[in-house]
């Protein structure tokens, strides 16, 4: 115990140093905002600016038990030689400080690889933490599943992180410090998305026990699959409730309604199923939620995508098609993901893969700073629900796994603009298939445009009366 709160209490101390000094490093005291105070504390006007991105922080450290060679952030896989990965999630939160948003929606997968609430305080809090407030976070398999050898912790990470934790308020030896449990058996039985086989070893790494209410929405104190032991406090070595990690929530940014949803439903309740407890529990919040809205625009995110620009259709993202399906017909009018380690932007499109003028134009952001993915236009066959040969030649619009970078998703009245703009261009040239645009003559990339909204329910209303 007297490791883990040493490890603990230092990492704490170095996060927030940390977090002290990239602020400061950047900060504007002498450039004032549009009301007089300088960013962040700036209003955001008609016209907010909404940073965009996911799949962002190494792990920090050696590897641990069970884990796969090569995937921290200072041994990264081949081809990554040149470039450590504390490099590029440096250079994308420069990018949103030198951006200086109203908000930053981020898309998943923020801590690798399986955000234990240290890594968070020992790698993404030394970069993004300067601006942990803006964050308007939704998380991805990284934060909930076992991951490249390693057991997952059920979200507790991610929902500690951002909810903060309870406390030990006992007259015991362990009095003020996190309460925690360790979290076993991520991956519940039965599960056949659980892929049998591959659960690594067990890796007892005890987590804050998060508290219900906060930044990452709702976690729910009880009702989950896993099993879990209290670590210390007074009913330290007995079981614990497990927790459920909902984490759905939303909210207005000038005249958009923003919503977060989390679609990372392997362990929970019910798996991927519409009618699975949990999930048909989200989908009703959902529907409730666009009942609701009255903005003219609107925009949902999570992290695994329904058309994925990589060729790689998970489970979950078929799983999204009922959040699409939702939201076309509440006539929302953007979706953003991550998941796939590269950028993306897809034409409007119906729940089914469809072209269509009145649909939803997919984003895909996923360039944090994590290793990147290829871009597959040719032969692709699990890109989209349907299977269709061809869909990325004939629906992308842009495209490249090669750059690290941070989408500006201006936010108006009646549309939107982008302005997808490189951060750091990854260690090879090229080597994530085809780039659309070309590079920029500096050898950066960019991909900028303009959009309008739908109108949502909100014009459907105003034309009636």
């Amino acid at each position: 115990m007297q490791m883990i709160e040493g490890r603990f209490r230092t990492a704490v101390i170095m996060g927030a140093a940390a977090s002290v000094l990239v602020f400061a490093a950047g900060a504007k005291a002498q450039n004032p905002g549009s009301n007089g105070n300088p960013w962040p504390y700036a209003t955001t006007g008609a016209s907010p600016v909404l940073a965009v991105v996911g799949d962002i922080s190494c792990q920090p450290g050696a590897p641990v038990t069970s884990e796969a060679a090569n995937e921290t952030c200072t041994t990264a896989p081949t081809p990554y030689t040149t470039t450590s990965l504390w490099q590029s999630q440096a250079a994308t939160a420069n990018q949103i400080e030198a951006m200086q948003p109203a908000a930053v929606a981020l898309l998943g997968d923020l801590q690798y690889q399986v955000a234990r609430y240290s890594d968070f305080e020992a790698s993404f809090d030394l970069t993004y933490g300067a601006f942990k407030y803006l964050h308007r976070p939704s998380p991805g398999n990284h934060e909930f599943y076992d991951e490249h050898g390693e057991t997952g912790v059920g979200g507790y990470g991610y929902f500690a992180y951002y909810n903060g934790f309870l406390v030990d308020t006992t007259s015991d030896a362990g009095q003020g410090m996190p309460l925690m449990a360790t979290i076993s058996d991520p991956c519940p039985v039965p599960n056949a998305s659980c892929k049998a086989g591959k659960t690594p070893a067990a890796n007892l790494s005890p987590q804050p026990i998060p508290r219900s209410y906060g930044q990452a929405g709702y976690f729910e104190p009880t009702g989950g699959l896993e099993t879990a032991t209290y670590y210390n406090g007074p009913s330290a070595g007995t079981a614990a409730p497990v927790g459920v990690g909902d984490g759905w929530y939303s909210y207005n940014l000038g005249s958009w309604h923003l919503i977060s949803l989390n679609i990372e439903c392997y362990t929970q309740p019910g798996g991927c199923s519409n009618t699975g407890s949990w999930f048909a529990k989200e989908l009703a919040w959902l529907q409730n939620d666009l009942e609701a809205n009255r903005s003219p625009c609107t925009l949902a995110y999570w992290h695994q995508p329904l058309y994925s620009a990589t060729n790689s259709i998970t489970q979950e993202g078929m799983t999204a098609q009922a959040f699409w399906q939702l939201l076309y017909s509440y006539h929302a009018d953007l979706v953003l993901n991550g998941h796939d380690h590269l950028y993306a932007r897809y034409q409007t499109l119906d729940p089914n893969g469809n072209a269509d003028p009145n649909g939803i134009r997919e984003f895909i952001v996923g360039t944090g700073g994590e290793t990147l993915d290829p871009i597959v236009t040719t032969g692709d066959t699990a890109s989209s629900p349907g299977g269709q040969a061809g869909f990325n030649a004939q629906n992308l619009q842009a495209y490249t796994g090669d750059y690290w970078g941070v989408m500006a998703l201006t936010l108006n009245p009646g549309g939107y603009a982008w302005d997808f703009e490189s951060a750091l261009a990854g260690p090879t040239a090229a080597i994530n298939g085809p780039t659309l645009p070309a590079p920029t003559a500096n050898g950066g990339y960019s991909d900028k445009g303009t959009g309008s909204c739908h109108g949502g329910l909100y014009n459907s209303y105003l034309s009636i009366f």
